[in-house]
């Protein structure tokens, strides 16, 4: 017997940007495949009266609040409000807070978006992702030695989302598009400094891919051909040809997320980097 799809509210209180807190929501949500959150955002919130208005919000419509809120005042106004409420209210943070606590033998110093600050290593994310962006869909400048990770692959092997990934990692990646019967730039074949990594998948999930993008497709394009899993085979033999004719390492993204994807990309490259 189906079961019937259900919907409650997911309220998430940060005093930063939420990114993490939104993450952590999601992968917990995802574990009840017949129930759907409603999402409630309410990041930056650092002030009694900002949290009063979303507190009204939450009375009003009722869910599973968890929040990342450093100030232990606005924590408390916050676990006090649920349970009034008698709804739950879980820190996200704390418990991973007691347990460096525990370790290091120090409470933490608490600061609202401790993990933004603009240090330099900021300032390298910064960095990779003008890079990155440079770089993308095989825009060739001159400085493509520069690169720390470059990605190779026919269309729709996710080559855009996981060098964007990287490079929130700090991490400056080009990606280059591989067409079956087109040689590969001469730029290319010439880096010495940047890891060359070729993203593959099977012909079924290409396929489906590009069938649910064709609308965003270039006039012109043969689309019978593009989404022919014949033929994406044959492209996929042309880029595992060129993998290793040049000894590049080949991934299977098939079953794979964009984090899982980044982090075999992470393991290939050598532990120690002088220009790191």
């Amino acid at each position: 017997m189906t079961k019937t799809l259900s919907y409650f509210h997911l309220h998430l209180i940060s005093d930063a940007t939420g990114e993490t807190l939104l993450a952590a929501g999601r992968a917990a949500a995802a574990q009840y495949s017949h129930a759907r959150a409603i999402e409630h955002m309410y990041p930056l919130i650092r002030t009694e009266k900002q949290l009063a208005k979303i507190l009204e919000n939450i009375d009003a419509e009722p869910g599973i609040v968890l929040y990342t809120v450093v100030d232990q005042k606005l924590a408390l106004k916050i676990d006090e409000a649920c349970s009034q409420m008698g709804i739950p209210s879980v820190s996200v943070l704390e418990p991973v807070l007691a347990t460096f606590q525990s370790y290091l033998g120090a409470p933490a110093h608490r600061r609202a978006s401790a993990q933004h600050v603009l240090d330099a290593d900021y300032f390298r994310r910064i960095d990779a992702l003008n890079f990155t962006m440079e770089h993308d869909d095989g825009q060739l400048p001159p400085d493509l030695e520069e690169a720390d990770i470059i990605l190779i692959g026919i269309s729709r092997t996710s080559k855009t989302p996981t060098s964007i990934y990287l490079a929130n990692r700090g991490i400056k990646t080009a990606n280059i598009p591989l067409v079956l019967g087109i040689p590969l730039p001469e730029a290319l074949l010439h880096v010495k400094k940047p890891l060359v990594v070729g993203l593959i998948a099977s012909a079924e999930r290409i396929s489906h891919i590009r069938q649910n993008r064709l609308l965003g497709t270039s006039p012109g394009l043969d689309t019978e051909s593009y989404t022919d899993r014949i033929n994406i085979a044959q492209e996929l033999a042309y880029a595992r040809n060129i993998c290793e004719r040049n000894n590049w390492p080949v991934i299977d993204v098939t079953r794979r997320s964009i984090e899982e994807t980044a982090a075999a990309i992470l393991a290939l490259r050598p532990r120690v980097r002088t220009d790191d």
